[in-house]
């Protein structure tokens, strides 16, 4: 395959999978050619590129029925290609997309408990590693309070996951919801969305230097 195959994946619902696969295909388009594969049956990212019309956002594919597919003809079309994957009711289409990609992400919320509900995902990873032995993988905490800091407890659910963390995390940040909104990213928002395009950026540039 031509483009560089990065998913985002989580067995558990309400991470933020979705807002943050288009948020870093925005980013990774600042530079270069992007497709976006919504490879969940919810198609949440292709409600909200028919919201947008559109405009300024990196192009999403449906998975449809063959999501890997899907994958192969963007790889083939584009530098990049970002994959939104299945919830846990999928687990067999996610299993074969980290069979496929070149990196996962793993968004996680900054608790404890969903930490270790996290733990399938985790196990997920290493299974596709041994048909994909190259595949790089971090989890990437979610929606942090600005205010809040790891505990030991946060510290401890980590370590049981076996995988590395991105030292960079994502903000709760009204920008998100507002893009959503407005149906683009934070991209899009000017200086209204200044930080959290700050930090989408250093998160990718983690993943780019790792």
């Amino acid at each position: 395959m031509a483009g560089r195959l990065i998913a985002l994946a989580s067995l558990k619902g309400g991470c933020g999978k979705s807002t943050l696969s288009l948020n870093l295909a925005a980013g990774l388009a600042q530079d270069s050619t992007v497709g976006l594969v919504d490879a969940d049956p919810q198609g949440a990212l292709c409600h909200w590129a028919d919201w947008s019309g559109g405009q300024g956002l990196p192009e999403v594919l449906a998975g449809g029925d063959d999501p890997l597919e899907a994958i192969a003809q963007a790889a083939l079309r584009y530098r990049w290609v970002v994959v939104d994957c299945p919830p846990s009711l999928d687990m067999i289409i996610t299993r074969r997309i980290l069979e496929r990609v070149d990196t996962v992400l793993i968004p996680v919320l900054p608790s404890p408990l969903d930490l270790w509900a996290s733990a399938e995902t985790a196990e997920a990873v290493r299974e596709a590693r041994r048909t994909n032995p190259d595949l790089r993988a971090w989890l990437l905490i979610n929606q942090v309070e600005p205010s809040s800091a790891l505990s030991r407890a946060m510290a401890q659910a980590l370590a049981s996951l076996d995988l590395p963390t991105l030292s960079h995390v994502v903000r709760r940040r009204a920008a998100y919801r507002l893009a959503a909104v407005e149906g683009g990213s934070v991209y899009q928002l000017g200086a209204r969305g200044y930080e959290a395009v700050r930090e989408l950026n250093e998160v990718i540039k983690e993943v780019l230097q790792t």
